[in-house]
């Protein structure tokens, strides 16, 4: 197995790492916006059903595998971060990389970071009481209506949708180049899909707070 530590080490397949574990957190978070988008019904009753579902065996062995891909994906993020400032500890006199690229594609690792945050404080919320501590006196739909009461929270999400949203618009594109998926024909399509994609999620997951923050 050392051949696959060399591998895994090396700064391509660290990205190749940071690309599948990326797509699988998409997959991930069209699967959770979809039953997010129950807490929008009044009597909560399909989010409770939601949760119940979710509640099986199978459901519970991929919340392990995510998790692990959340910690990889985090973990190598770092590494190739710290791998990148290592190799440039001094800027180049003449560099001018917003000419070349965007401020978010250049600090990856910073809006990582801050999304992670949220991801925190989100999992405090909700899935730590629910899945770890068992400690939750309500249903989780009554825990987000709740939770959402609170204008801080709501403007912490909101905050952390839009760094979403760019983080998602630069590695969603750059996990297909990674994984060797460009070509003329596809990558403007890929490209597009992405932003779209970038937009559309975020901006969902960032409504759900503020509709029940201000309609509720």
């Amino acid at each position: 197995m050392s051949w696959f530590r060399k591998a895994l080490s090396g700064s391509i397949g660290q990205k190749l790492v940071m690309a599948i574990t990326g797509l699988f957190l998409i997959v991930f978070l069209v699967e959770h916006l979809i039953g997010n988008l129950m807490l929008l019904e009044k009597d909560g009753t399909s989010f409770n059903n939601y949760v119940l579902f979710m509640d099986n065996p199978f459901i519970k062995v991929a919340e392990y595998i995510l998790f692990a891909g959340f910690i990889f994906h985090i973990a190598y993020a770092a590494i190739i971060t710290t791998k990148n400032k290592k190799a440039r500890p001094i800027g180049y006199q003449y560099s001018t990389p917003s000419q070349n690229s965007s401020w978010f594609s250049r600090n990856m690792g910073l809006s990582g970071s801050i999304v992670f945050i949220f991801l925190v404080v989100h999992l405090s919320h909700f899935f730590i009481p629910y899945k770890i501590t068992h400690s939750a006196d309500n249903t989780l739909y009554d825990t987000a209506i709740i939770v959402f009461s609170q204008t801080w929270v709501v403007v912490l999400y909101v905050i952390g949708m839009c760094l979403l949203s760019f983080h998602l618009n630069h590695g969603f594109q750059s996990a297909f180049q990674t994984l060797g998926l460009r070509h003329s024909k596809y990558t403007p399509f890929i490209k597009k899909l992405g932003t779209a994609f970038a937009i559309v999620v975020p901006a969902a997951f960032a409504y759900i707070p503020i509709y029940i923050h201000f309609f509720r």
